[in-house]
């Protein structure tokens, strides 16, 4: 009986950071790492390379539960976000929200009309921007890279790295560096 006592107990420690994913106002998980911008990406990538970090958005809409699965799975793992905090400057869009973004094209829509814009259809959807870029350009067109989806820690973490790195300006394509990281820790 003490047995499942601690157990239980134990279980409940280990789950407890699953449920402190905060939420905001607009119903989208929040964390430190977030910035809260005017949403013109121009002025978002200008402050992010000042600030020697790459400039990531991410979509999410509430009540996503792949968005939830990545803030309580593989955002909240202190590797992970400690990496994003290093590293990237992130501005949350919200799928179905009304606040004007500013794109790079100089286009003002708001989040909605944007993801609409870019073809965006779901959720969570990160869109890695480059340091520079046209200004006749729109972000979707820009990014260097994208992450439809849901994926593990260690999928996200290697993106995260390889894009931190410019891994696509070389050879090596994110599935075969991907795979490549994978067979180096499954020796270690």
């Amino acid at each position: 009986m003490l047995k499942r006592v601690i157990g239980a107990i134990a279980a409940l420690l280990l789950a407890a950071p699953l449920a402190l994913a905060e939420i905001g106002d607009d119903g989208l998980h929040k964390e430190p790492w977030m910035r809260d911008t005017f949403k013109d990406l121009r002025e978002d990538l200008e402050e992010a390379n000042a600030e020697g970090l790459r400039l990531m958005l991410i979509f999410e809409q509430r009540g996503c539960i792949y968005c939830k699965k990545m803030h309580e799975e593989v955002f909240s793992k202190p590797e992970i976000s400690d990496y994003i905090a290093e590293n990237f400057f992130v501005v949350q869009l919200n799928m179905h929200g009304q606040t004007e973004v500013t794109d790079f094209d100089g286009e003002v829509l708001t989040e909605s009309d944007m993801a609409k814009k870019w073809r965006l259809m779901f959720t969570p959807l990160i869109l890695f921007l480059p340091e520079d870029l046209p200004e006749d350009m729109s972000a979707a067109e820009a990014a260097v890279a994208t992450m439809p989806g849901a994926f593990g820690a260690s999928t996200t973490g290697d993106l995260l790295v390889w894009v931190a790195e410019k891994g696509y300006e070389g050879e090596e394509d994110f599935q075969r560096y991907h795979a490549r990281k994978l067979a180096e820790r499954r020796e270690n």
